[in-house]
C-alpha cells in the first residue's frame, strides 16, 4: 500500500475525540491524559450518592435504636443485662444457669437458647449443694442457706417450699456446682485427676432431683451452651505467645517491608538480573520446604500413633496434634513438590516470553521512581477501607442489637405445640400454656419490635452488606484510576522527567473524584452485585446443605463455579476499563468497550504479558514472604541460638510464624500491586502506542528504547524532545 492510499485510509483528529476501538482514528495532537474532560456516568453518580446519603441516615437510626451493650454484657432470662450500671444488676456481672444439664436438649440448636432459668449473680458457686440437702442443713447451720440463696431469683427466709414447688414456681436451682466464670458465665471447674475429667475433684454427684450424675455428663451440657470452651486453654496460650513475640512480628513486617520497597527499586536497574534471583530463590525456599517436610516425615518413622491419618484423629483443638501425623508431613512434601515442579515447566515454556514482561518491568520501575508517592497510595486505600469495613461492623452491631426485649416459649424436649411463641414472663405461669406444657420456660429470645423500623432490620442488614461491598469495590477502582492516570503521565511525557506534570498522582486523583465517580461507581455497582449473589449462594448452601439431592448439589456447584469466573473476568475489564477512565476521560461502557477492543486486537501479547508478569510479581510476593517466613521459622523454632536468641517460652511456635508469613504477603501485596497497576497501564499504552504511531520520522514512537527492543525492528526510533 503507498503512503498516499494508507494517508487517505487513516483519520487523523485534531482534538480529544480519538476512539481506542477504532485503530484507524487517531489524534495527532494526543499528549497524555485529557485535560478537558466533562462528567461521566451522571446517573449512577447520583444513585451512589443517594445511597451513601441512605447509609448515612440508616447508621443513625441503628445508633438512635441499637445498644451494643446487648453484645457486650450477658442477658437474663427476662432480657436484664448483667453488671449495667444503675440497675439492680450492677454488681451482678455474671450469668448464672439453673439446670445446666437441661442445655443437652435440641432446642438449644434451634433457638439458640438453653430451656432453662438463667439469673445475674455477683460470682460463681465454688461448691456442690442441693436444694435437698439445704432443708436438712438449715437447721443446723443457716449460713448454707444464705450462701444457697444467692442463686435463687428471690430471697427467702428459710427454705420451706418442697421440692416439687420449688421446681413449678422456679425460684431456685436444685443443685449448684464449682464453677468459675468464662465469658462472664458460670461454667463448671472442670479438671484432669490421674486421667478422668472431675468436676471439684469429683467424678459423680447428685443433680438435686434424685439422680447421680458423672461430671462427662455435665461436660456435655457445657459445650452445648458454649462451643468455645474447649479453646479456652488455646485461646489463653495464643494470647501468651503474641504476647511474647509482638515486638519480633513488627519487626518481620519491617524487614518485608524494606525487602519490598528494595526489589521495586533493584527492578529498575536489574529486572532481567532480579528475575533470575526471584526464579532461583523461590526454587530454593520450596526446596528447603521440601527437604524439611521429608525431615519431620522420616522423624516420626516409629513413633506412636504417627501413621493416624487426619480422619482418625477428627476436628481437634489443639493444632500441634495434626504435625504428630506422618499424613500430614507427607501431603505438605506433595504439594511442595507439585508447586516445585510447576514453576520449573512455567519457566521452561514462557523462557522466549519473558523477555516483554522483563522489558515492561524495568520501565514499571522507572515510572515508580519518577513517581514515588504511587508507593505511598496503598496507605491511603488502607485507612479508606479500614473506615469502610469499621462503619458496616457497627452498624451490623447496632441492627442487630436494635428493639425491645422477645421472649419465646421453649421446652426441654421442644415438643409442646406452642413452643417459640411469644410470651409475656411476668404473668406466664399464671397462663394456659405453662399448664399445656410442663416444664416450659419463658425466656428471652432476641431483640425486636413490631414498628415499621424492627420489622425492615433484617432488609437494613442487607442494604448494609450491600452498600459495604459496592463502597469497598469503589475504593479499589478509585485507587486504580489514580495509580493509572498517573502512571499514563508518565509514559506520554516527551522528556522523562522533565515534561512529567507537577504532582500526577494528586492530580489522577482530583480527576478521578471530580468527573469520574459515576464511571467508577457503576463498574463497581456491577462487582458488588455479582458478590452479594455470590454470598446468597453461599448462604443457601450452608443452609440448605441437608435438605440438598445431588443434582441439587451439583447445580449449586455449577453456579458458584459461573459466578466466580463471572467476578474474576468482571475485575479483569474493570481494571482495564478504569487506565481507559484516566487516559480519555469517556463514561464507564465506552472505556470498557474500547479497552476491551484493544485487548482483542492484541489477544496473543495480552495473554503473554499478563500471565508471565503476574507470575514474576507473584513470585516477588513469594521470595518477600518466603525469606521473612524461613527467618521467623529459624528464630521461633530456636534454630538461630549463636546468632540472635528469640523467645524461648513459646507454647505454639506456629502463631507468630503465621502471623509473620501472612502479614508479609500483605505488605508485599501492597508494593506489587502498585506494581502491576504501573505495569498494565504502561501495557495499554504501549498497545495504544503501536497502534497510533508506525516509529517513522513523522510518528516516531513514544515507548522507551528497552519497549522497543522488543518488536526486534531496529529502523523504528522513539519520539525525540
Amino acid at each position: 500500500m503507498s503512503d498516499e492510499e494508507e494517508t487517505s485510509d487513516t483519520t487523523y483528529l485534531e482534538d480529544d475525540t480519538y476512539d481506542a476501538g477504532d485503530p484507524k482514528t487517531f489524534d495527532l495532537n494526543f499528549k497524555g491524559p485529557v485535560a478537558k474532560r466533562s462528567c461521566t456516568d451522571v446517573l449512577c453518580c447520583i444513585i451512589f450518592i443517594l445511597c451513601i446519603i441512605g447509609y448515612i441516615i440508616l447508621g443513625l437510626l441503628a445508633w438512635v435504636h441499637g445498644d451494643p451493650r446487648r453484645v457486650a454484657y450477658p442477658t437474663d432470662s427476662k432480657g436484664h443485662f448483667c453488671g449495667q450500671k444503675g440497675t439492680p444488676n450492677e454488681n451482678k456481672t455474671i450469668l448464672f444457669y439453673f439446670n445446666l444439664f437441661s442445655c443437652t436438649s435440641p432446642s438449644v440448636v434451634i433457638n439458640l437458647q438453653c430451656p432453662t432459668t438463667q439469673i445475674c449473680v455477683s460470682k460463681c458457686p465454688e461448691k456442690f449443694l442441693t436444694y435437698m440437702e439445704i432443708q436438712f442443713t438449715y437447721r443446723t447451720n443457716k449460713n448454707y442457706w444464705t450462701y444457697y440463696s444467692q442463686f435463687c431469683k428471690s430471697t427467702f427466709v428459710k427454705p420451706a417450699k418442697t421440692l416439687t414447688q420449688v421446681l413449678l414456681d422456679d425460684d431456685c436451682p436444685i443443685a449448684i456446682f464449682p464453677s468459675k466464670p468464662f465469658l462472664q458465665r458460670c461454667f463448671p471447674d472442670f479438671s484432669t485427676k490421674n486421667g478422668t475429667l472431675t468436676v471439684g475433684n469429683k467424678t459423680t454427684f447428685e443433680d438435686g432431683s434424685g439422680k447421680t450424675r458423672n461430671a462427662i455428663e455435665l461436660r456435655a451440657a457445657a459445650n452445648r451452651v458454649n462451643k468455645i470452651l474447649d479453646a479456652r486453654t488455646i485461646g489463653m496460650k495464643i494470647f501468651e505467645d503474641y504476647a511474647t513475640t509482638w515486638y519480633w512480628i513488627l519487626l518481620g513486617l519491617i524487614i518485608a517491608m524494606f525487602l519490598s520497597w528494595m526489589f521495586v527499586i533493584l527492578l529498575r536497574y536489574i529486572a532481567g538480573l532480579l528475575f533470575w534471583v526471584f526464579m532461583v530463590g523461590v526454587i530454593g525456599i520450596i526446596g528447603y520446604g521440601i527437604g524439611h517436610c521429608y525431615q519431620e516425615y522420616c522423624n516420626l518413622q516409629g513413633q506412636p500413633n504417627s501413621h493416624l491419618t487426619v480422619y482418625d484423629i477428627g476436628i481437634q483443638t489443639d493444632i500441634s496434634m495434626y504435625f504428630q501425623l506422618k499424613q500430614t508431613w507427607f501431603t505438605f512434601m506433595v504439594i511442595l513438590c507439585l508447586l516445585e515442579v510447576f514453576i520449573i515447566l512455567m519457566l521452561i515454556f514462557l523462557r522466549e516470553r519473558i523477555r516483554i514482561s522483563i522489558a515492561l518491568l524495568k520501565e514499571g520501575s522507572k515510572a515508580i521512581g519518577y513517581i514515588p508517592t504511587t508507593l505511598v497510595y496503598p496507605l491511603l486505600t488502607f485507612i479508606f477501607l479500614s473506615i469502610c469495613i469499621s462503619y458496616w461492623a457497627v452498624i451490623a452491631v447496632y441492627l442487630a442489637t436494635s428493639g425491645v426485649p422477645v421472649y419465646k416459649v421453649i421446652t426441654p424436649e421442644g415438643q409442646c405445640k406452642h413452643e417459640n411463641t411469644t410470651c409475656d414472663p411476668e404473668i406466664f405461669n399464671t397462663t394456659e400454656i405453662a399448664k399445656a406444657c410442663p416444664g416450659a420456660q419463658c425466656n428471652f429470645a432476641f431483640y425486636g419490635g413490631k414498628s415499621l423500623y424492627h420489622q425492615y432490620i433484617p432488609t437494613f442488614q442487607i442494604f448494609n452488606l450491600f452498600v459495604f461491598l459496592w463502597l469497598i469495590n469503589f475504593v479499589i477502582a478509585l485507587g486504580q484510576c489514580a495509580l493509572a492516570g498517573a502512571f499514563a503521565s508518565y509514559y506520554w511525557a516527551l522528556k522523562k522527567p522533565d515534561d512529567i506534570p507537577p504532582y500526577p498522582l494528586f492530580t489522577a486523583f482530583g480527576r478521578a473524584i471530580r468527573y469520574h465517580t459515576g464511571s467508577l461507581a457503576f463498574g463497581s455497582l456491577i462487582l458488588a452485585s455479582i458478590q452479594i449473589f455470590r454470598i446468597v449462594l453461599e448462604y443457601l448452601d450452608r443452609h440448605l446443605k441437608e435438605a440438598q439431592n445431588n443434582i441439587s448439589k451439583f447445580l449449586q456447584c455449577c453456579l458458584k463455579c459461573c459466578f466466580w469466573c463471572l467476578e474474576t473476568v468482571v475485575k479483569f475489564l474493570n481494571r482495564n476499563a478504569y487506565i481507559m477512565i484516566a487516559i480519555y476521560g469517556k463514561n464507564f461502557c465506552k472505556s470498557a468497550r474500547e479497552a476491551f477492543n484493544l485487548l482483542m486486537r492484541n489477544v496473543l501479547k495480552v495473554a503473554v504479558m499478563d500471565n508471565v508478569t503476574d507470575f514474576v510479581l507473584i513470585l516477588g510476593k513469594i521470595l518477600v514472604t518466603g525469606c521473612i517466613g524461613v527467618l521467623a521459622f529459624l528464630l521461633f523454632t530456636q534454630r538461630l541460638p549463636t546468632i540472635i536468641e528469640g523467645p524461648t517460652s513459646l507454647n505454639y511456635y506456629w502463631v507468630p510464624l503465621l502471623t509473620v508469613i501472612i502479614g508479609s504477603y500483605l505488605v508485599a501485596h501492597g508494593f506489587f500491586s502498585v506494581y502491576a497497576m504501573c505495569v498494565d497501564t504502561i501495557f495499554i499504552c504501549f498497545l495504544e502506542d503501536m497502534e497510533r504511531n508506525d516509529g517513522s520520522t513523522e510518528r516516531p514512537y513514544y515507548m522507551s528504547q528497552s519497549l522497543l527492543k522488543i518488536l526486534n525492528e531496529p529502523s523504528m526510533q522513539t519520539k525525540k524532545p
